[in-house]
């Protein structure tokens, strides 16, 4: 049982309308006096990443600016040494983050998260998901800074809103898996960090048909909730708050069937299936989720009933290193058969 782990904690979060404006304040407020390099994706480059540059060009930064695509972490990295930025500033959704959180651990510079999305908790966590590196999160930083404009990201897809909803639905059952591998397998379990995480899925099961509205309060519930969700990972020093066995079956589906449906709408799905095999209340789940807007099935995953079956078998190999219920309970293809049927998860 490993009782040491570091806490890294997010210095200034600002959630608001119309708070982008003050990116370059704020980073200048907090000592930075240098060349700041912006990090955006092929669509917020013009409509929002020129609001953050123009905002930082009149705080007096040396700027550059640069076009994440395919997640090139290695390309981020060479051009983070070649100019030697005082500062990392990611604009987008999750995969401009990853890569800008990932690419600044790597080279030992801090960074600003400024989700345009609210569509995972990476927005705030310690964690990266890159697909060139694998299915797995890995490690990196928490930003020091997190600019979330609600202005911005309520003009974002709703779907992006509601995938956010079924990564932060998902932490019901992460947390099951987390104290089941503690009483378990005598691992670390953080009892503060798991009332956070908890916390954060619950104020969004409270708060389902709000969100559905689409309307400024529901978005900043769900970033609030989002950012809670990432400090929990951060106090916990591992995603174990945050990603149990549904993220396990998200992470396999999207091996079996690629680029169908977005991440957290996969969590979601996974938490319905795996809230069954905790004998948790699934259908309390499974109905949040529906007045979300948010994927219950295979068919609104765009995948096949075999895939959902597949992804629930392979899920466990996934992470050998991380017990959940689904080592417990030796899942076969006839058990994942049955609980995908049972929960109306495929016909």
């Amino acid at each position: 049982m490993n009782s040491v782990h570091t806490i890294d904690l997010p210095t200034k979060v600002i959630v608001g309308e119309g708070v982008l404006k003050q990116v370059g304040d704020i980073c200048r407020g907090m000592g930075y006096r240098h060349k700041i390099l912006v990090l955006s994706g092929p669509h917020t480059r013009t409509l929002v990443a020129e609001t953050v540059l123009d905002s930082l060009r009149e705080a007096s930064f040396d700027t550059t600016d640069m076009t994440v695509e395919g997640a090139p972490a290695e390309h981020v990295m060479d051009e983070i040494k070649r100019i030697s930025p005082s500062l990392v500033v990611g604009v987008g959704g999750g995969k401009v983050i990853d890569v800008a959180k990932y690419a600044s651990y790597r080279t030992g510079v801090p960074f600003v998260s400024v989700p345009t999305a609210a569509s995972h908790d990476g927005i705030a966590s310690p964690m990266a998901s890159l697909k060139s590196l694998g299915p797995i999160s890995i490690t990196a930083r928490a930003p020091v800074v997190i600019l979330a404009d609600t202005e911005v990201i309520s003009r974002s897809p709703y779907r992006l809103t509601a995938s956010g909803c079924g990564d932060l639905i998902a932490k019901f059952t992460a947390v099951r898996d987390w104290k089941l591998a503690y009483r378990e397998r005598g691992e670390y379990y953080g009892d503060y960090a798991a009332n956070l995480a908890l916390m954060s899925a619950e104020v969004i099961a409270r708060n389902s048909k709000v969100i559905r509205e689409n309307s400024v309060e529901g978005i900043r519930t769900v970033v609030e909730a989002l950012i809670s969700s990432g400090v929990a990972m951060c106090i916990a020093g591992s995603s174990r708050p945050c990603s149990g066995s549904e993220h396990l079956f998200a992470h396999a589906l999207d091996l079996i069937a690629p680029d169908r449906s977005l991440h957290g709408e996969r969590c979601g799905v996974g938490t319905i299936l795996m809230a069954y095999l905790h004998r948790m209340n699934w259908r309390r789940i499974k109905k949040v989720l529906e007045e979300i807007g948010a994927p219950t099935t295979a068919d609104e995953l765009r995948v096949e009933p075999e895939h959902i079956v597949d992804a629930v078998v392979r899920a466990r190999k996934l992470r050998p290193d991380r017990f959940t219920i689904l080592e417990k309970r030796k899942i076969t293809e006839e058990k994942a058969l049955r609980i995908a049927k049972a929960t109306g998860v495929i016909p």
